[in-house]
């Protein structure tokens, strides 16, 4: 019998279910058990046969001209095939996201410890280390620029003498990369209202993203003179646009596929082992893998901009804010990297989540022969807020009043209007996360008495059993943050995607092809649910990550789930009125509801808005595939005035307070948190379970930073003087307490589902939270991060 069912006639269709592991499920990662497993192939596990091995030779001095440099030993070296300086660098020698600033090798000078100065490729990773330590580099040491009063002496030595970047023309000094001012109403006539005013200086110490994935790619010469790169990154197409010049191919001719990515955190937004690896692919005419070992890590990318703070606020004696004025000094390193957008989110958002009519705000960003500093998770909002907080608690005291409730009777909310001008136009829950955090129920004292003695692994010190409870005092506080959401500042903020529907093996299927770095935070999950949901499929093909489709942005700033979510669900739309425009001529005569209902796409089936089904995808489709690939954006921002700092700046604010309970041992100055409450409001939970899972997780940052993670700079050489993790602690399953976390969702009307960003908002108030509760237990005033036992002790 013919097949009828091109001439219009659906076969019998019943009414389905709806596609399981939709929006709002806490459906599993397709990459959780690998992981968990030890099976999940990383980037630094790829192989190619016939593979070289490259090794980078680093500076071991921060600041200094390059008189020599002599290979001749490295190249006699058996099993080297190629040992490069900037002399053989085949096109651009500088890269960089937003100016073109960092050398691929270093030329002329370094400037930082740790800066690439050459490059080998060998038969074997051990071989190139000792080829490359054969290298003779003669140097001759420069002065150094370490701090504020180095950088900005009028005799100061110029990190970059001939700059030509747009910020240059409207700094101060050429040793300021950045400089952003925020002036709203009269900070000095408001000033004389206030009945008390504080003030403070706080001092943020420098945090490395401790990915536990290191830097590694492979990368494979192609026939047409190309490159094929294999990369762990976090934006495919800024790497794209930064290779290709260096190179000097097409960026046609340089395609890159996303590998596996153990953690990022900013880390991978900039430029790594790309272009190096790339350079000895295309010399040797052989594929080439390049791995750091920790040590590189340290200095293989940028790191959370260290700070320095000073605030004033008053209020009157009721309680109200009058006032604010600031001035963030950040310390952006030898490049430029991301500086002038971390300087313009510590300016905007210096205030925090409160209202405060009258400001003075300045932020800049210097350079200096220090460790270059770029995107780190909160991105310039985590050092304003750890100062701000911290104000806070000073105000609420010398008020005698709650700092909860002091914080709550000046919390913002929707309406209300920032430093910058811009109107908060979508929920801001400040006052009511607050009051979540302190409603829930205190840990018990004392965890660690049992009937069997203490349990020291609940004690300050742990596992060391420098206490059994003698000494040690707990300690409550609070805070709470505001964090963007996106790029900022008329940034041209979009993400494409591809999507196609076909029927395979009898079943409709979709897949979903994005430039979406999955560096962890689960995107690969919810791109599956976000096509399940538009489309009524069951199964979903997410497409590895590459440059063959448009950009998807970065994955940093909260924004994925925004931004490459509502391009696939801006494609899926588009997808779905093409499918029902197949089925209206397929079957429209045959039911009128094909022309005058709403129709949804459910179960794998045509569906009414009234849940009656029409026909099945499969009858619709046929041997027909649907594929289309679309840019989407968010609503236009603003730069921020030069002069005034006023401007719509932001697409989205999020929102998170903590509450910290903290037990510390006076004696020996040693800090257990025992419990780091969170509630946040997450706009719409897309994966709940993945929401709950970003928000300890930045919990957890924050947690660190506030009592251990700090690089440590010798300011009298400016050398890293901790690149491990013997000497740089991160928090472990043993220094890590209860998370619990309650969110809201408060759905914001511009957003796709109401979706707001998460992973970044709980990395701001952990930290000040950790510290007012170390502030309660021992009366210490602790102005800087991280604390540390000397901190406690005096000693």
């Amino acid at each position: 019998m013919a097949d009828t069912r091109t001439t219009g006639i659906p076969a019998k269709v019943t009414q389905g279910a709806k596609s399981k592991g939709g929006i709002g499920e806490s459906t599993l990662r397709p990459d959780g058990t690998l992981k968990v497993t030890g099976e999940f192939a990383y980037s630094s596990d790829m192989w190619h046969e016939d593979m070289l091995w490259g090794q980078i030779l680093r500076s071991t001095v921060a600041h200094a001209e390059i008189v020599s440099i002599d290979t001749s030993e490295a190249l006699a070296t058996a099993g080297v095939h190629a040992v490069l300086t900037h002399e053989d660098l085949p096109a651009a020698k500088n890269y960089g996201m937003e100016y073109q600033d960092t050398p691929v090798l270093a030329y002329g000078k370094v400037r930082h410890h740790g800066e690439p100065v050459a490059l080998v490729a060998a038969d074997h990773p051990e071989t190139a280390r000792r080829a490359a330590a054969k290298i003779r580099i003669e140097y001759r040491e420069l002065p150094l620029v370490t701090d504020e009063a180095s950088a900005l002496a009028p005799d100061a030595i110029l990190v970059h003498e001939d700059r030509g970047d747009h910020h240059a023309g409207h700094v101060t000094h050429p040793n300021i990369v950045h400089r952003q001012p925020i002036i709203r109403g009269n900070a000095a006539e408001a000033a004389k209202r206030a009945d008390v005013i504080v003030t403070g200086e706080y001092t943020f110490g420098m945090q490395d993203q401790a990915f536990l994935g290191p830097e590694s790619g492979l990368a494979v010469p192609a026939e047409d003179g190309g490159i094929d790169l294999y990369v762990a990154t976090q934006w495919l197409h800024s790497d794209l646009k930064q290779i290709a010049p260096c190179l000097g191919l097409p960026e046609e001719k340089v395609r890159m596929t996303m590998a596996g990515v153990g953690g990022a955190f900013g880390g991978r937004e900039d430029i790594s082992m790309q272009i190096l690896a790339s350079v000895l692919a295309l010399r040797t005419g052989k594929p080439v893998k390049m791995v750091y070992n920790r040590y590189e890590s340290f200095f293989g990318h940028v790191h959370r901009h260290p700070a320095k703070l000073h605030y004033e606020h008053g209020a009157t004696k009721d309680g109200k804010l009058t006032h604010m004025k600031c001035k963030i000094v950040l310390d952006g390193g030898a490049y430029m990297s991301s500086t002038p957008s971390v300087v313009g989110n510590a300016a905007s958002l210096s205030v925090g989540p409160y209202v405060v009519d009258d400001v003075e705000i300045e932020a800049v960003g210097l350079y200096t022969n220090n460790p270059p500093c770029g995107a780190m998770r909160g991105f310039g909002a985590v050092q304003a807020c750890f100062a701000y907080e911290a104000q806070m608690d000073k105000l609420a005291a010398k008020l005698g009043m709650d700092p909860v409730e002091f914080r709550q009777k000046n919390a913002m909310e929707q309406g209300t209007i920032m430093p910058t001008g811009q109107p908060v136009d979508s929920p801001a829950p400040v006052a009511e996360l607050l009051r979540r955090v302190k409603a829930r129920p205190m840990p018990p004292e004392r965890q660690w008495e049992s009937s069997e003695g203490a349990d020291v692994r609940a004690l300050p010190g742990g596992l060391s059993n420098t206490t059994h409870g003698e000494g040690v005092v707990r300690g409550v506080g609070y805070a709470v943050g505001i964090k963007n959401v996106g790029f900022s500042e008329g940034f041209d903020d979009y993400s494409t995607a591809k999507i196609r529907l076909e029927v395979i093996n009898g079943e409709a299927v979709a897949t979903v092809h994005t430039a979406a770095a999955e560096v962890g935070q689960g995107g690969v999950t919810i791109h599956a649910q976000i096509a399940r949901t538009e489309l009524g499929v069951q199964q979903v093909t997410i497409h590895p990550a590459d440059t063959q489709v448009g950009s998807a942005g970065s994955t940093s700033a909260g924004r994925q789930t925004y931004m490459t979510g509502g391009a696939i669900k801006n494609s899926c739309s588009l997808v779905r009125e093409k499918v029902l425009e197949i089925g209206r001529r397929k079957f429209g005569s045959y039911h009128p509801a094909w022309a005058s209902a709403e129709l949804l796409l459910e179960g794998g089936k045509v569906v009414t808005d009234g849940g009656e089904a029409l026909a099945s995808l499969v009858d619709v489709l046929e041997d027909e595939a649907v594929e289309i690939e679309e840019e989407w954006r968010h609503r236009p921002t603003q730069p921020f005035d030069l002069v005034t700092g006023q401007g719509n700046g932001h697409v989205q604010y999020a929102f998170a307070a903590h509450r910290a309970v903290v037990e510390v041992d006076t004696e020996l100055g040693l800090v257990k948190v025992i419990e780091l409450a969170c509630a946040q409001d997450v706009g719409k939970a897309i994966n709940p379970l993945s929401v709950i899972g970003q928000i300890q997780g930045g919990t957890t940052q924050g947690l660190g930073v506030a009592v251990m993670e700090e690089i440590i700079v010798d300011p009298k050489t400016a050398k890293v003087k901790n690149p491990s993790f013997t000497d740089y602690l991160i928090p472990t399953l043993l220094d890590t307490p209860t998370i619990p976390v309650d969110y809201l969702e408060l759905a914001d009307p511009n957003a796709p589902y109401g979706v707001r960003g998460i992973g970044e908002a709980p990395t701001l108030s952990s930290t000040p939270a950790v510290l007012a509760a170390i502030r309660n237990a021992t009366g210490l005033e602790l102005n800087k991060t991280p604390v540390r036992p000397e901190h406690l002790t005096g000693t």
